[in-house]
């Protein structure tokens, strides 16, 4: 057994059943970065920036794409043998969740960056609940982490691009 299948299982190993409703709640707000998108639309109400909601939601959008990119291209195989909540039955990596989930913190750090240690907190806990529901190995995670990032990364320098060419 490799390490990865290792930690996976001592992850799932550490399942208790009080809070097993806690992480599969994670994975539900953060399927199709639901959560990202209500965050999202209440600082751009509130702070009268659409502009917000848009960026997360093409990051969104961006890295559920490219991540399900992944999963055609490498097809691993999911650890199905001890999932939590609704069954999935399309490959493993990267990580949807946590591609959605780090493409949407990336770019809402960028916007209100006093909350971000909050966004990047949510964003792991949402990829380890991945991982403790049995759903995923923690490198579909770590890659699906990498993917967001660097989805966001590449989004934002193309809005501060755009801008800089509006203001010319």
């Amino acid at each position: 057994m490799t390490w990865e299948k290792h930690l996976e299982h001592w992850i799932v190993g550490l399942r208790t059943g009080w809070l097993d409703w806690f992480f599969i709640a994670l994975s539900w707000i953060g399927s199709f970065g639901l959560v990202w998108l209500v965050i999202a639309f209440v600082f751009a109400v509130t702070r009268r920036r659409p502009l917000i909601f848009l960026t997360v939601l093409v990051a969104d959008l961006a890295a559920d794409l490219l991540a399900d990119a992944g999963k055609e291209l490498v097809a691993r195989h999911r650890p199905f043998e001890t999932q939590l909540g609704p069954r999935s039955s399309t490959h493993s990596l990267p990580s949807g969740h946590a591609a959605t989930s780090f493409a949407c913190a990336t770019v809402l750090s960028h916007f209100v960056p006093r909350y971000r240690v909050a966004f990047f907190g949510l964003a792991v806990f949402i990829g380890l609940s991945r991982i403790y529901n049995g759903m995923h190995y923690p490198t579909d995670v770590l890659a699906g982490a990498l993917l967001g990032v660097l989805t966001a990364l590449l989004l934002l320098a193309a809005v501060r691009r755009r801008s800089r060419r509006e203001r010319l």
